[in-house]
């Protein structure tokens, strides 16, 4: 049990931290650049960590994965770069800790059967109360339009990152790992050409900082996190490793207190607890639901094909 609960604080701490290094990242190299970094030397962590445990492809579906890695990849990972100029870290966590919101709203959209509970209808209007309440200065003011715009790149960020959760479930037939790998590798070639049009590398000064930032968010929060989250849904279930969503937004938020020194105000910290007790609120009353709510059946079934595939194919030793 103690295993379990320092894999779920290790996840949290590196899902958590990215904030402060894609800060440092964007600093010295434009956002698609970082994008483009952290997505490829995260498919290169994967084919490694594929390649130690002899993890096979069998091959196609990579219109599935290309679209998913522009949902998962393409366009978050430049997206959040782009906002974190303008966003202390703390409010580009707490900003992150909407994607579960999202899956509710979307999820009986794309997936057949699926229906928006009561939990999942509470759920999205306390959330977005408490993103109200992060802006209010801003909105009351009719300032700071740079600082919402970023915001709401980062809100449309998570929202594809949902939708791109929501498409999982039609890859089949796929170690997990090897889907992650080739999400990541699909995801590098868009960016990298994209990157190529609008920041030509010519333009590029990075730093000895910005590059071991950009080093860090690929081979941990893009390649080695995936592997260890895919370990911690084995050892102790996909309830159990769903505790992130609260984790990353609040180590997200204390690591720009501490480490970058960010003046957190009150309405901050309200809108943190409010957005964690949407999250737990889903999770409390859909609980109490026969059938659950949109976003616990679709990260259940996810989460229980990851275990079923990694028993299946034999790569992870039992406990």
């Amino acid at each position: 049990m103690l295993r379990n609960y320092l894999f779920l604080l290790g996840i949290g701490v590196i899902w958590g931290s990215q904030f402060i290094f894609q800060q440092m990242a964007v600093a010295d190299l434009s956002p698609v650049w970082v994008g483009a970094g952290r997505s490829l030397i995260g498919f290169l962590s994967l084919v490694i960590i594929c390649q130690l445990m002899k993890v096979k492809s069998n091959g196609g579906q990579w219109f599935k994965f290309s679209l998913i890695g522009l949902l998962e990849a393409t366009i978050p990972f430049i997206l959040v770069a782009w906002g974190q100029q303008y966003l202390d870290t703390a409010i580009a966590a707490i900003l992150m800790g909407t994607i579960p919101f999202f899956t509710v709203i979307l999820a009986p959209l794309l997936i057949k059967g699926e229906r928006i509970t009561f939990a999942g209808i509470g759920s999205v209007l306390l959330g977005f109360s408490g993103l109200v309440m992060l802006f209010y200065p801003e909105l009351m003011s009719g300032s700071s339009t740079t600082n919402l715009m970023a915001a709401g790149a980062i809100i449309l960020a998570s929202a594809c990152f949902a939708v791109a959760l929501l498409l999982l479930k039609g890859v089949e037939n796929e170690h997990p790992l090897i889907v992650a790998r080739n999400i990541l590798g699909s995801a590098s070639v868009q960016i990298i050409l994209f990157a190529m049009i609008v920041a030509p590398v010519t333009e590029m000064t990075p730093t000895a900082s910005s590059l071991m930032a950009v080093t860090y968010l690929g081979t941990l929060c893009a390649g080695l996190v995936y592997f260890l989250y895919m370990l911690l849904i084995r050892d102790a279930g996909p309830v159990f490793a769903s505790l992130n969503n609260y984790l990353v937004p609040m180590i997200g938020v204390l690591l720009g207190a501490t480490i970058n020194g960010e003046a957190l105000s009150v309405h901050i910290w309200a809108a943190l607890a409010t957005i964690m007790m949407a999250v737990a609120f889903n999770q409390i009353f859909s609980g109490k639901s026969a059938t659950g709510s949109a976003s616990e059946r679709v990260s259940e079934r996810v989460s229980e094909r990851v275990s079923e595939r990694v028993s299946a194919e034999g790569m992870l030793p039992a406990k």
